[in-house]
């Protein structure tokens, strides 16, 4: 079942257009993974989903409900998860704070109960509580980028280039993560990524998006051995 549709998107910033006509749907439970080029428009379709820049044309329906002009905190309350290359953190705050203002909608109950899952899916920020996550690694970063998203018990977890700046160790620890949040929660996830091998080999489809076109789609497996789109968008 078709949980996410966006449909001819035309999006961007002010009035330049970045995406011209976009389309892709993500199904319940599943992982997406949408690669391309730099310029491509990747970022400003995720951003598109979570209502952050300006939709022109087109609709974004989920679970068949139109939700194209509602605004990012409004999307949150209908399951949208969202985890930003950059600012994904409150580095000032310790780790403690940082998830505890991903809840903070929530009661102080469920918020204890969310973070003693998040533990069991991040140990290594149970063992940090209370440093401040400015002195956390890029790794470290970005699992907790993805622990506060999953404060608010989203379905749907959408991440912009989880392995940016990352070591291939830490960024091969992220990938983990990720499979372990599918696997464990039932999470559908949609990934932004350079790092494209990593990132369809834990995905069920991809989306190729080129100069805000769609570019191609297939299955994760046939897109990692078809020789035109590894030549041209996988390194060969």
């Amino acid at each position: 079942m078709k949980i996410l549709e966006a449909n001819d998107i035309v999006a961007g910033y002010g009035k330049s257009e970045i995406l011209h006509g976009v389309s892709m749907h993500l199904e319940a439970k599943e992982v997406v993974t949408i690669i391309g080029p730099n310029g491509a428009g990747k970022s400003t379709l995720l951003k598109a989903l979570m209502g952050y820049v300006s939709i022109f044309r087109g609709d974004i329906k989920w679970k068949g409900d139109d939700v194209t002009r509602l605004k990012p905190h409004e999307k949150v309350t209908r399951g949208f998860g969202y985890v930003p290359q950059l600012g994904n953190v409150f580095p000032s705050l310790s780790i403690l704070e940082n998830l505890e203002m991903g809840g903070f909608t929530q009661s102080k109950k469920t918020i204890r109960e969310r973070i003693d899952k998040n533990f069991q899916l991040f140990p290594i920020l149970k063992q940090k509580l209370s440093k401040k996550a400015g002195t956390l690694s890029g790794g470290q970063r970005q699992m907790l980028g993805m622990a506060r998203a999953l404060m608010t018990d989203p379905e749907l977890l959408m991440l912009d280039e989880p392995s940016a700046g990352l070591s291939p160790k830490a960024s091969e620890e992220v990938f983990l993560t990720i499979a372990d949040i599918h696997d464990r929660l039932g999470r559908s996830i949609i990934i932004i990524e350079q790092d494209a091998y990593q990132s369809l080999n834990i995905s069920d489809r991809g989306y190729v998006l080129v100069m805000g076109q769609n570019e191609f789609e297939d299955k994760a497996e046939r897109i990692l051995t078809n020789q035109k789109i590894k030549e041209a968008y996988l390194g060969g």
